[in-house]
């Protein structure tokens, strides 16, 4: 197992696959994991901390039966994804590995070594603009916390980097090995892949627009009233062209997307948190019917509602 670093990498891009790995092994994988940490060079590197790393090897020295290749993030990426070296050895080393993934902005570096080319890919919220403008053959999904499509797998920012590699440790060995590893690191076994990676209630601070910043409270707290957008605009006392452009500019989205997202994401808690039917909670989240919840959870987390409830009362039993 094989993390690549360089200079400004995130350490916890580096820390958590490292540490599930020999939580891993330490509660019996076998075989174990042999944890590498590579470099160009082979030199010590700083991470974004100022803490410094000591490689185990060079890139040119990594060969033979490689299992997986992990790319982390950091401030560093953007000058690694122009190390044109770097990029042919990541080229090299995926013809081979059995999987070869990033964590956080470490996709940008794949995106570089046309790795992700005609595939779908996670980076870091804050990053996924950038990534989807600068390399358009990458389809880049900013929500979920990992992907993985065919052997390559690509996870959102920092910790999401411990949720991948659980899931990595769960493909290999089993769950219970992967529960042992995630009971012994104090977390989740593990965060499912698509849930989100910033949930709409934590995104930001409230709209600095009046209007925008009224509507949204008024949204959040009357999910099962008429909240479409000619009923919005009566409210605001404007047009609905006009309430449209205002989303748009304040929150980068249309009125009937953010009430499907909020209505969706609402009904994600309830699902997480209660045990109410599922009829009860897609009317108390204004969705007409089980079916229009099921098609929205579909849409924004890639599952369906029972599954996703499945997973997370998992989560709060283990």
């Amino acid at each position: 197992m094989v993390i690549v670093g360089y200079p400004d990498a995130e350490l916890l891009d580096i820390a958590c696959p490292a540490d599930v790995l020999d939580a891993a092994n330490r509660h019996g994988a076998r075989p174990p994991y042999e944890i590498l940490l590579a470099t160009v060079d082979g030199h010590p590197f700083p991470s974004c901390s100022g803490l410094t790393l000591q490689p185990h090897l060079r890139l040119d020295q990594v060969g033979g039966e490689l299992d997986t290749v992990i790319v982390a993030g950091g401030w560093g990426s953007s000058p690694c994804s122009k190390d044109e070296r770097i990029l042919e050895h990541l080229r090299r080393l995926a013809r081979t590995a059995r999987r070869i993934a990033s964590v956080c902005t470490g996709a940008e570096v794949l995106a570089a070594a046309g790795l992700l080319n005609g595939r779908r890919a996670t980076t870091h919220w804050r990053y996924a603009g950038k990534l989807a403008a600068d390399y358009p053959a990458v389809t880049v999904d900013p929500v979920p916390l990992f992907i993985r499509h065919g052997n390559v797998y690509t996870a959102a920012g920092v910790t999401s980097g411990l949720d991948l590699t659980l899931s990595f440790v769960e493909a290999d060995h089993g769950p219970s090995l992967a529960r042992e590893a995630a009971r012994s690191l104090v977390t989740y076994l593990q965060r499912p892949g698509n849930q989100a990676q910033v949930s709409m209630f934590l995104a930001g601070p409230p709209p600095e627009h009046s209007e925008v910043r009224d509507l949204t409270a008024y949204i959040a707290e009357h999910l099962d009233h008429d909240l479409g957008t000619p009923a919005l605009a009566t409210r605001a006392g404007i047009s609905a062209r006009q309430l449209t452009r205002l989303f748009d500019a304040h929150l980068g989205t249309t009125p009937s997307r953010y009430v499907r997202t909020v209505r969706t994401e609402q009904a994600a808690r309830l699902l997480a948190g209660s045990d109410l039917p599922l009829a009860t909670i897609a009317r108390r989240c204004g969705f007409g019917s089980t079916e229009t919840l099921r098609q929205a959870f579909l849409d924004h987390f890639d599952t369906p509602p029972s599954a996703y409830r499945r997973v997370h009362l998992r989560h709060s039993i283990t």
